[in-house]
């Protein structure tokens, strides 16, 4: 619902669409919700989300959000804002979410992460999200990526062989 106003049951109802072609196709979904968590996580409930999961992509809601959706066998996805400095929300939610339902990502172009923010975001700088969660964490980087390349497999049924 950022930036929109007025009757947004327009976007209600192509969610529910969404959620119902991904249980009905056997893919899992895809969901970036922004200051909308209330009825994203009531939508994914009300159309049975669950059966079939997915990922909460470029994730920015609180812990509550995040634990709710990995209720539904959802998987919370953090781009470069997790590096920002005044995302301490999100670094709270990237250190106590379980790392078998964490996944990382750039969102390129958009919202490089530190020490390139502000540049248009490029897919090789994943390892700045992976090296800030790292950090928060008290892991090593290799920890963070072994458990997200492990998540990535197991949510979209790929064996890591196939690559």
């Amino acid at each position: 619902y950022f930036r929109l106003t007025g009757d947004l049951e327009w976007q209600r109802e192509r969610f529910r669409t969404h959620i119902r072609a991904a249980v009905e196709s056997g893919k899992p979904l895809i969901i970036h919700t922004r200051s909308a968590s209330a009825d994203t996580l009531r939508l994914m409930q009300e159309e049975g989300a669950d059966k079939i999961g997915g990922v909460m992509h470029c994730f920015t809601e609180s812990l509550k959000v995040a634990l709710a959706a990995i209720e539904m066998n959802f998987y919370i996805s953090f781009s470069g804002i997790v590096t920002f400095k005044k995302a301490l929300d999100l670094k709270e939610v990237a250190t106590r979410i379980p790392l078998e339902r964490m996944l990382i990502e750039t969102d390129s172009p958009y919202l490089a992460p530190v020490p390139h923010r502000g540049r248009t975001n490029e897919p090789a700088w994943v390892v700045h999200v992976a090296e800030a969660i790292a950090r928060l964490r008290g892991v090593d980087v290799a920890t963070i990526a072994e458990a997200t390349s492990a998540d990535y497999f197991h949510l979209f049924r790929i064996e890591p062989d196939a690559r």
